[in-house]
This record gives structure tokens, C-alpha cells and sequence, in this order.
């Protein structure tokens, strides 16, 4: 077993990190920016080592900073969390190379996903169902382009190969229009990641995201742990996420599961990650893979009885995977509302010191966060400060629980998109279920 982790991240998946190790008897060390002394798993680590001043690029994507920190603690691994550099391959080979675990894929494996364009022949090939394309990067003949399109059928979307997070893409409802959103599309990509290279599919109208999560082992062994339902988006930033997804048949799920678990070792998949979908009448469209763990885990781990952290930081031991396909049973439902510190009509950040706090609680509640009475929230990072997710045999009571607790949930002296949670959860569509990845912001415009 591993005996000392260094926690590369800050926020609620450090202590959600932090609390796995404490169970698995693993030290841990908390390394953060100055502005984060105060950190709640920065308080309750075993050690800690300050790795720079409050901006991102100065700590917590400083990788020479992190790996000092884990050469001078003496620790055995470093896990990344998710989002800073938790799919850098570079990182993940810096960690490795300087005799250090990496609490994820292999730097290839990061790599290969990482990049849309591979990651797309790499379903293919594994099988996977993926969105009408043009089945590689777009060359500078806009004949040719012209014609994939055709065949594709309009609308098309363009997206940069190294994208993400709603950046890099262009919709392209007529030809007229294709050469000059491919070159904008291009020069974006180019600026933002460094790199120009862009790919064509069908757009959908109006998918639902349905994505499949998974753990493998990298020693051929792999295991589907169900869907999660995350169409409740705004700006293609998650909002809310549920589990399993209301109309996915146990058919479809395994369907669609069993080409994931195929996927994982065809590619020689090692950790926990997770398929994304785009998903319309009935089938599922691949749109990416994200090689870490994500911030709706904890609706699959609410359903399934599994705790994703913990199977991550044994496969990352070389253990094998200690549970079979059959073992993993799907019970309720999850919902899972996420807590920024922001304006519920404006979106604008807001940092500030919470004057008062009290979390919610009851049957098949779980708060996951960091913040607490006194505690100021950054500037500096995203606006996240928390995870409010309700368990119910059913969805309709998963739904009257998060009710109640978004009800009881207080923090005082900053804006907060409570509000709006509370204004999903009434609302009639939500409800029923099944909405699409446009609704959120139509209801959105609706109100503003």
C-alpha cells in the first residue's frame, strides 16, 4: 500500500481525497497557495508545504513546486484530483519519472484521450458509438471540407482537437458560412491550446449528456459502474447531475457499458474515468473521455455503494480491481446541485468571508465542502465551493430531500446559486425528467 499521498489540489476534492486516505491508514500532505492556509484538509493534513503565491500558474500548476513537495515529504504518490492538472500528460510523466505514483492513467493513456481527434479512433476501433464526423482533422481544402460536410449533413459542429470546456467549437448551420468558422475556429484553438488542429461532426439539435463511468485496473480488468445524467448545463458547465439518468433501460446501460469496459482494455485503461455522451433518440454519440475523477462521482458512489476514490488509490497500488461487474448493483437515485459562490442571476463571481454557515443534513444527505464559519473564499479559483447531493429509493423522494436540505443549507456573507437549485427542483420539466442540454438556458433567458 501506498503510505503517504500528496493531495495536489485544494477545495472539496482535497478533502474528499483526504478522507479517503485517512481510512485506507495512508498519510497525507497538503500542499497549497498562500491564500489557502486556512483550507479545510490543509488543517487536518498529516503535512503540508506551501507551494506559492495565490495565482494558479504560481502554485497549483507549478509542477517543479509539486514535485519538491512530494521529494521533501518523502511521499510515495501524487493524486491529482480534477482540473488542474489532472489530465496533463506532461505532469503525470513528471511524476512518474521522478519515481513518484501517479494516481491516474499512464501519461499515453492521458495523451491518446486527451487529444479528441485520437480519442474518436480510439472508440471507434474499440467499437464505441460515436457522432457522424469527419473521421480526422480538417486539411485546408475547403472543397473537400465543403463536401464532408454535405455528407455529414448540416448542422455541423466544428470543434478544436485539444479542446474543452465549451471552448473551440463553432456551430455551422449552412455552407455559406463553413470557411469562415473553420478559420475562426482554427485561430481560437490555436490561442487558447496551442494547437490549430480542428475536426468536423453532426451537430444535435437537442441531445441529453449522459456519461458512463468507469474503473480498470490496467491489468485487463474493467467494470461499468452506470450512467449519470448531466444535461442541466449552462455555458456547457455542469449544474446539476443525477444518477442513474431517468429513460436509460437496463438494456441500454449495459449496451453501452460493456463497449466502455471493452474501450478500457483495448487501450489499456488504468484508474477511475469517465465516457461522455451526447445522447438522442435512443443512441449514444462519444464525445470525450475524462482520465480522472470527476466532480459528480458522488451520485454514482450514492447508487452503487462504491466509493471511487478509494478503488482509484488501490489501482494506483497495483492492486487489481476488487470488484466484478456482478458485484455492482444500481439502488435509488442520486442528485447532486452544485454550490458556487456567485450570483444566482448574473453568474458573476463572489469571493468573501462566510459570516454564517449551518449544512444540511437528514436521511440520504451528504454535503461535500471545504468551507466553514469564518472561512473567506478566494478570488482566485473557481467559484465551486461545494457539492449538496440527496439519496431517495426513488427520484421523486431524492428530489423532496434536496428540497429540504437546499432549504436548511445557510452561508451568509456571500451570494450563492442556492436559489437557483431550488428553482430547478420545482421546476415542472426537471421534475419529469430528461431534459435536454439547452434547457437550463432557455429557462435561464426565461427569468433574466
Amino acid at each position: 500500500m501506498l503510505d503517504k499521498i500528496l493531495i495536489a489540489n485544494r477545495g472539496e476534492i482535497a478533502l474528499r481525497i483526504l478522507r479517503a486516505c485517512k481510512e485506507l491508514g495512508i498519510k497525507t500532505v497538503a500542499v497549497h497557495s498562500s491564500a489557502d492556509k486556512d483550507l479545510k484538509h490543509v488543517l487536518l493534513a498529516d503535512e503540508t508545504v506551501c507551494i506559492g503565491p495565490p495565482a494558479s500558474a504560481k502554485s497549483y500548476l507549478n509542477i517543479p513546486a509539486l514535485i519538491s513537495a512530494a521529494e521533501v515529504t518523502g511521499a510515495a504518490a501524487i493524486h491529482p484530483g480534477y482540473g488542474f492538472l489532472s489530465e496533463n500528460a506532461d505532469f503525470a510523466e513528471q511524476v512518474e519519472r521522478s519515481g513518484f505514483v501517479f494516481i491516474g492513467p499512464k501519461p499515453d493513456t492521458i495523451r491518446l484521450m486527451g487529444d479528441k481527434v485520437s480519442a474518436i479512433h480510439a472508440m471507434k476501433k474499440a467499437g464505441v458509438p460515436c457522432v457522424p464526423g469527419s473521421d480526422g482533422p480538417l486539411g485546408s481544402n475547403m472543397d473537400t471540407n465543403k463536401q464532408i460536410a454535405k455528407e455529414i449533413g448540416y448542422p455541423v459542429i466544428i470543434k478544436a482537437s485539444g479542446g474543452g470546456g465549451g471552448r473551440g467549437m463553432r456551430i455551422v448551420r449552412d455552407e455559406k458560412d463553413l470557411e469562415q468558422s473553420i478559420k475562426m475556429t482554427k485561430l481560437e484553438a490555436k490561442t487558447a491550446f496551442n494547437n490549430d488542429m480542428v475536426y468536423m461532426e453532426k451537430f444535435l439539435e437537442n441531445p441529453r449528456h449522459i456519461e458512463i463511468q468507469v474503473l480498470s485496473d490496467g491489468q485487463g480488468h474493467a467494470v461499468y459502474l452506470g450512467e449519470r445524467d448531466c444535461s442541466m448545463q449552462r455555458r456547457h458547465q455542469k449544474v446539476v447531475e443525477e444518477a442513474p439518468a431517468v429513460g436509460i433501460t437496463a438494456k441500454m446501460r449495459q449496451f453501452i457499458g460493456e463497449r466502455c469496459v471493452n474501450a478500457c482494455i483495448e487501450i489499456g485503461y488504468r484508474g477511475a474515468g469517465t465516457f461522455e455522451f451526447l445522447f438522442e433518440n435512443g443512441e449514444f454519440y462519444f464525445i470525450e473521455m475524462n482520465t480522472r475523477i470527476q466532480v459528480e462521482h458522488p451520485v454514482t458512489e450514492m447508487i452503487t455503494g462504491v466509493d471511487l476514490i478509494r478503488e482509484q488509490i488501490l489501482i494506483a497500488a497495483g492492486k487489481p480491481l476488487s470488484i466484478k461487474q456482478s458485484d455492482i448493483h444500481i439502488h435509488g437515485h442520486a442528485i447532486e446541485c452544485r454550490i458556487n459562490a456567485e450570483d444566482p442571476k448574473t453568474f458573476m463571481p463572489s469571493p468573501g468571508k462566510i459570516t454564517r454557515f449551518h449544512a444540511p443534513g437528514g436521511f440520504g444527505i451528504r454535503w461535500e465542502s471545504h468551507i466553514y464559519a469564518g472561512y473567506t473564499v478566494p478570488p482566485y479559483y473557481d467559484s465551486m465551493i461545494g457539492k449538496l447531493i440527496a439519496y431517495g429509493e426513488t427520484r421523486k423522494v431524492a428530489i423532496a430531500r434536496m428540497k429540504n436540505a437546499l432549504a436548511e443549507l445557510v452561508i451568509d456573507g456571500i451570494k450563492t446559486n442556492i436559489d437557483l437549485h431550488i428553482e430547478i427542483m420545482n421546476d415542472k420539466s426537471f421534475q419529469k425528467g430528461g431534459t435536454n442540454i439547452h434547457y437550463l438556458e432557455k429557462k435561464l433567458g426565461i427569468f433574466e
